[in-house]
């Protein structure tokens, strides 16, 4: 097998250049693994600037311009049980990082004792004397073959794989907040449009009646204008209850208690967020440094590689080196007596003889270990690459479909008034008024639809992109 030698100061560099880390790798079994070579630009990124993104991604939700958003996702990242639990495990790390670091230096114990003696004259105890000693034992293993080395760099690694991890619930929190707040605000924009349509809708119903009791219409057309009006009333529940658990959701993600969040989000009911015009997407090879779950993957791999040569050491001779140093008094007076002192040093070199394949077996499950870590750093870039594509696809395709539902709402709008109008002189019937009604107010609906999508659509990119953690 032909590993690629890594150490724990050169790791940055190997995140840094993820082609070169990944071209050089065999897998266990001898042949070469399959390569994902990173594309040099973007296929949907026609109309986005090509330019390195930091300053883009950095706060990204500033973009939006919605102070209410801002606020809601800085409380969010502050309070989230989920975050301080991810820190936790970051201060986990660093110590079981110190822990394993501790091996490399010697161990020293200090002891001190008091021991009595006593004899028996007549059948009673006589104290005899006491014997005052104190030492000091030390022991060090030389790592001479670097195992204890290898495996303060897995430890090492683990820590910064632990810290981005820290950054990806940070950027994956801030996420699912926006798209939280970005449902809240299309639920409430749709509820604005089933007002103004309940609206109209009581208007013709009430025209309605009257041509009715003037006896110009039957009570067909009657019962079908009421109809039309109670099927619109009956979609205000349903809008009220997503209303309610948007809110929900957004108090749960800040770690708070339901209606926490009622006073801050009652500011710009109803408008959701327009994203910038322009965002620089950068290259490819910018995306995989900037993600922090693919720079997680690559710690996690430099991990691995680490624990597989630690369990390779294994195979090798050790050096013990121990030492001691003791004092002997019959006083206590006397027990920092130089003269009293006696001292000793000791090494020892052990090699493994015969442990029935558990070495052999360890490095095997190191081995498999490795190869699983690397498999996941190569999904978790081809993941990456995939998911920006996509997301520069949407928001493409949403713009597409939002400016030609802008025109039929525009033309639904138009149609609805001109109905109406002729039906209150007479010149139109009432079924072609509630067809322009229904009609308008579908596509109304969509329309707040759709533009929900473009912002939800332009969130996921910057989360794709990064999501403003990539300098850390």
């Amino acid at each position: 097998m032909n590993r690629p030698v890594l150490r724990l100061t050169t790791a940055a560099a190997i995140l840094g250049a993820v082609a070169g880390l990944m071209t050089s790798c065999q897998n266990p079994s001898g042949n070469a693994s399959t390569v994902q070579a990173l594309p040099e630009s973007w296929r949907n990124a026609a109309g986005f600037p090509t330019a390195a993104p930091e300053r883009d991604l950095s706060t990204w939700w500033a973009a939006f311009d919605d102070p209410v958003l801002s606020r809601v996702i800085g409380g969010a990242l502050q309070g989230s049980p989920d975050i301080a639990s991810a820190a936790s495990r970051v201060k986990e790390a660093r110590a079981l990082r110190k822990v394993q670091t501790s091996s490399l230096f010697p161990s020293v114990d200090a002891s001190l004792n008091r021991r009595s003696t006593w004899t028996h004259i007549d059948g009673l105890p006589d104290d005899s004397g006491h014997l005052y000693s104190a030492g000091l034992d030390a022991s060090w293993d030389a790592d001479l073959f670097g195992g204890n080395r290898q495996a303060v760099a897995a430890a090492a690694a683990s820590e910064q794989a632990a810290r981005e991890n820290l950054s990806s619930a940070q950027a994956s929190l801030a996420a699912e907040t926006a798209l939280a707040y970005v449902d809240l605000r299309s639920a409430e924009s749709k509820l604005k449009v089933l007002q103004e349509t309940l609206g109209t809708r009581e208007e013709t119903t009430k025209l309605a009646g009257w041509r009715a009791k003037a006896g110009e219409i039957d009570a067909l057309e009657l019962r079908q204008a009421e109809a039309s009006l109670e099927q619109a009333r009956a979609a205000l529940p349903s809008l009220l209850q997503l209303i309610a658990q948007a809110r929900n959701r957004l108090t749960l993600l800040s770690g708070m208690a339901p209606g926490a969040l009622d006073n801050v989000l009652s500011g710009s009911s109803g408008r959701i967020p327009v994203p910038a015009r322009r965002l620089a997407v950068g290259i490819p090879a910018d995306t995989v440094r900037q993600r922090p779950d693919v720079r997680a993957a690559g710690y996690q791999w430099v991990a691995a590689v680490a624990r597989t040569r630690s369990a390779e050491a294994e195979r090798m001779p050790s050096l013990r080196l121990s030492g001691s140093l003791g004092i002997d008094s019959l006083s206590a007076s006397k027990i920092f007596d130089p003269r009293s002192a006696a001292a000793s040093v000791v090494g020892g070199l052990t090699s493994p003889v015969f442990n029935a394949g558990r070495i052999r077996a360890t490095i095997e499950a190191a081995d498999a270990a490795q190869e699983q870590a690397l498999l996941g750093y190569q999904s978790a870039v081809l993941a990456a690459l995939s998911e920006v594509e996509n997301e520069l696809i949407a928001c493409r395709r949403s713009a597409e479909r939002l400016a030609t539902l802008e025109k039929a709402a525009t033309a639904a709008r138009a149609a609805d008034s001109l109905a109406r109008l002729r039906y209150r002189t007479g010149d139109s019937d009432l079924l072609t008024v509630l067809e322009t009604q229904r009609t308008s107010l579908a596509i109304e609906d969509g329309l707040v639809s759709i533009r929900a999508d473009r912002t939800a659509a332009w969130i996921r990119l910057y989360k794709a992109l990064g999501g403003g953690w990539s300098s850390h």
